[in-house]
């Protein structure tokens, strides 16, 4: 989760919302990932969807079955329906997102054998995202 929050600092940096995201497979990172909305002018540029194709180009293929997803924030439903496509194995998340979190929708947008991990350094992921949010307002 900490080289998580490194890319979403990375993502502060360039004025984007701070959501950062690495790929683990077999005890290595494999993909990392930030938003990028605003310098690639695409909505879909979420930390996740860099991380996935980043991921998929670097197994060699689209399932990421024997791998973990480490994001600051909960993904968003679009995010999550990739995930499921991708059929992700585990899902590490910091901070939940009560307003746009995919956990809000039932039954889950997940793959049935995704495993869900929340909280992990919640309190400073969501710290990152809030004082970025306040400083923009």
């Amino acid at each position: 989760m900490n080289e998580a929050l490194c890319e979403a600092k990375a993502a502060m940096d360039e004025d984007e919302i701070p959501i950062g995201a690495v790929i683990v497979c077999k005890g290595r990172i494999i993909a990392r990932g930030h938003n990028m909305t605003e310098n690639l002018h695409d909505p879909s540029a979420h930390a996740e969807m860099i991380a996935i194709t980043a991921a998929t180009e670097a197994i060699g293929g689209k399932y990421l079955n024997d791998c973990t997803l480490y994001v600051t924030i909960e993904p968003c439903p679009m995010c999550a329906g990739a995930l499921a496509w991708a059929q992700i194995g585990r899902i590490v998340y910091g901070a939940p997102d009560p307003k746009r979190g995919f956990s809000l929708f039932s039954p889950s947008l997940l793959h049935p054998k995704t495993e869900v991990e929340s909280g992990v350094l919640a309190g400073e992921c969501a710290d990152l995202l809030r004082n970025f949010l306040k400083k923009k307002r």
